[in-house]
């Protein structure tokens, strides 16, 4: 069974969201300091790395993480390319091949070569996508929408596109690396960490071929 991990590796001088704190690993007891055990202290946001943004993250009175339905975390998802543009709007979506019964949408932009490059400065210029994009997701029936980069949506757009896409329960899921992710149809398996009251979790992300 072929098992395709798209998560970013949580690590120290990670790219983070401007002003989010410093992904921190540090050890509080050590084996090799005469310990019985290695354990460590994280510090991190709840939007580091590979993350789920539940409705709560822009919605004061949105559903929380613990209240997501696990079933949209799970399930069916189609990647799509969408190389050559600088953002992702309604005529781009028309133009991608979406299947007409997709329910989990990955987007793979040339975001995923700053991952593969190695850079870890917060860029801005990264492809997100605009009000109209995200009109297009919810008239669309979508339940969960995937992006390579920190942000879903264009850098300048935060606000609107969350508003749209979480005020109708789409599950956004952000921070993946589809680099060797061919285009087509996986089995997604993307589970946060379990936070009661949640804005927000890391997630392991992987795909699965559908044939597995």
């Amino acid at each position: 069974m072929a098992i395709y991990d798209i998560t970013l590796p949580l690590r120290p001088g990670m790219t983070i969201w401007p002003g989010h704190p410093e992904f921190e690993n540090t050890p509080v007891s050590e084996i090799a300091k005469g310990k019985r055990s290695n354990v460590s202290r994280l510090v991190m946001s709840t939007h580091t790395g590979t993350h789920v943004d539940p409705p709560y993250h822009f919605l004061a009175d949105g559903g929380t993480l613990d209240e997501l339905p696990l079933e949209r975390l799970i399930g069916p998802a189609d990647v799509v390319e969408a190389l050559d543009v600088h953002e992702i709007t309604a005529s781009v979506l028309n133009s991608l091949p979406i299947p007409a019964d997709c329910q989990r949408l990955l987007l793979h932009t040339r975001n995923s070569g700053i991952w593969e490059s190695g850079d870890s400065q917060f860029r801005q210029d990264y492809v997100g996508i605009t009000e109209d994009a995200a009109h297009w997701l919810v008239d669309h029936g979508l339940g969960l929408v995937g992006t390579d980069y920190l942000g879903i949506h264009r850098i300048d757009l935060a606000i609107p596109v969350h508003h749209i896409l979480l005020g109708a329960e789409i599950v956004v899921l952000e921070g993946l690396n589809l680099a060797h992710i061919r285009a087509g149809r996986y089995q997604l398996i993307a589970l946060p960490l379990r936070i009661a009251g949640g804005d927000g979790a890391p997630v392991r992300a992987i795909l699965m071929d559908m044939e597995a």
